[in-house]
């Protein structure tokens, strides 16, 4: 019982210590860093700032589109055949319909 008790007085005193060494020790840095701006000014004015990055967009190719990344011609018509195709699933086989369509002289 007394070691814990020991042991958390030590804690809690470390945790008012620490912060008071570290303001002490503090303004010596400050005071280092002013005997020295213009060694820090002087980066900065060297820096140059670069344009911005750009991004390309190109649109995608959607496959489902009715109208052809190509001209079929003036009379064409949309020839499709629908059929059902069996898949084997991890949960059995289902039945499931399949569509090709191409582009034909009308």
């Amino acid at each position: 019982m007394r070691i814990g008790v020991a042991i958390l007085s030590l804690a809690f005193a470390g945790t008012f210590l620490l912060p008071a060494a570290e303001a002490q020790s503090a303004p010596r840095a400050q005071t280092a860093q002013a005997s020295q701006p213009g060694t820090e000014l002087s980066a900065q004015s060297r820096r140059v700032r670069r344009p911005p990055t750009r991004i390309r967009v190109y649109p995608r190719y959607n496959p489902d589109d009715v109208y052809p990344r190509y001209f079929p011609g003036r009379n064409a018509v949309r020839d499709c055949t629908a059929t059902l195709v069996e898949e084997f699933r991890p949960s059995g086989t289902v039945i499931t319909p399949r569509m090709n369509c191409f582009w034909r002289p009308g």
